[in-house]
């Protein structure tokens, strides 16, 4: 099973993906049977024309509206037609998920219910055509992993059905707020809108790596050619590729070997929630790990020992924390060495939902996760029934894994 990579060039967009999804070999018919699964067959024509930018040759999907009445959606509404649809339940997932992406980010942007926003040119048939075609591509291809780079989103401004909204529009910045993406930007950041709601929306939810491997060979590619003109190539690659990071990552450097910080004092002169707060500053500032206990002083008094565990770049900025927020008027420090094994933070799919999780990577190669101990108590809460069973549950329902961040 081949790893693919997808390449914003600078930025992304549905119908760029889908031309080169369809350029990589995905056959139209792959693309197009979902569509009439769903019952769209009548509402659009589809068409891949070879196409160039700035001399560079690719594929440019092409959508064409031949509905004469245009249906304006809402999310209910296209929640509805796909739930109705006779697709394979991985696909189905695939779709509703983009879909509900978008819906919470321009609920959120707009202020009301999800299930209320009118999509508009969301909802409009070349992005629903987008939408589900990149779902089945990638469905098709069922990759091990999907790997990206960072997108770039633009300036200027964009003519939409809600007017002349700034670039990035608010839905993209609350897509990638929503999804912790990161992107590009410089100073001389290119005019016009480099990444549409719908291909942050397939990026969101489709990648689970987002950064590319550091090392891989190219097996096959497609070029994906958008509408705009640019001064230079406005296009995105999709790669088949074959990845070997884990197996480096194993060899080399796992567990990875590091030098940090250890700062601690006694305090006898502050109250409990002083010392309290103090900790927490610590904890939000990037702590590794701080913990504190209550220890008889000189005198007799009842003090408190805290030692924190800090990144050793950063010492100089916490040892002036100390005297900043706290009243000691001195900090014992030394630096200390460890192993740690490698860590990223993610989110699997349950019969919970997506909750969030962090996988450990063993130095055999083998992966453990764990649900984040706040998600644990949250559905205890909800669910009425113990952390053994909650625990249970998630690990024998979990599905693919999607990475927020690189092993670090």
């Amino acid at each position: 099973m081949e790893d693919v990579l997808i390449e914003c060039s600078p930025g992304i967009s549905g119908d760029m993906l889908l031309g080169a999804f369809y350029d990589l070999g995905v056959p139209k018919q792959v693309i197009e049977q979902p569509l009439i699964d769903l019952g769209l067959k009548d509402f659009y024509h589809l068409e891949f024309i070879e196409s160039k930018s700035c001399s560079i040759r690719g594929v440019k999907a092409k959508v064409e509206d031949i509905n004469r009445s245009p249906i304006k959606r809402t999310w209910r509404s296209i929640k509805e037609l796909i739930s109705n649809g006779h697709l394979e339940n991985k696909l189905k997932q695939k779709i509703y998920e983009v879909f509900e992406s978008l819906a919470n980010a321009e609920g959120k942007v707009h202020g009301i219910k999800s299930e209320d926003v009118h999509f508009h040119e969301i909802g409009a048939i070349d992005s629903l055509v987008d939408i589900v075609g990149v779902c089945a591509a990638f469905n098709y291809l069922n990759p091990k992993e999907v790997y990206c780079n960072e997108p770039m989103l633009g300036k200027g401004f964009v003519q939409t059905q809600h007017g002349k909204l700034s670039v990035p529009p608010p839905a993209v910045i609350e897509l990638i707020r929503q999804k912790n993406i990161k992107v590009l930007s410089s100073f001389d950041s290119i005019e016009g809108e480099l990444s549409t709601p719908t291909g942050i929306a397939l990026l969101s939810n489709l990648v689970n790596n987002p950064e590319p491997p550091s090392k891989y060979s190219v097996n096959s590619y497609g070029v994906g050619i958008g509408n705009k003109k640019f001064p230079f190539s406005n296009l995105v690659r999709v790669y088949k590729i074959s990845s070997f990071d884990n197996a480096s990552i194993k060899k080399e450097i796992n567990p990875k070997f590091e030098e940090i910080s250890v700062q601690e004092a006694w305090i006898d002169d502050q109250t409990p929630e002083d010392i309290c707060n103090f900790v927490e500053k610590l904890r939000i500032e990037g702590a590794y790990d701080v913990s504190y206990q209550a220890i008889n002083m000189k005198k007799d008094r009842i003090g408190f020992s805290i030692q924190a565990i800090l990144p050793i770049e950063k010492k100089e900025f916490f040892r002036q924390l100390w005297f900043d927020y706290s009243s000691t008027i001195g900090v014992r420090e030394r630096t200390q060495s460890r192993w740690i094994l490698l860590r990223r933070r993610g989110e699997c799919s349950t019969t919970f939902g997506k909750i969030k999780v962090k996988q450990t990577l063993k130095p055999d190669g083998s992966i453990t996760i764990k649900p984040e101990n706040d998600e644990v108590l949250r559905l205890k809460l909800r669910h009425k029934i113990s952390t053994e069973e909650i625990r249970k549950i998630i690990k024998d329902s979990s599905k693919k894994f999607k990475a927020f961040e690189n092993w670090k």
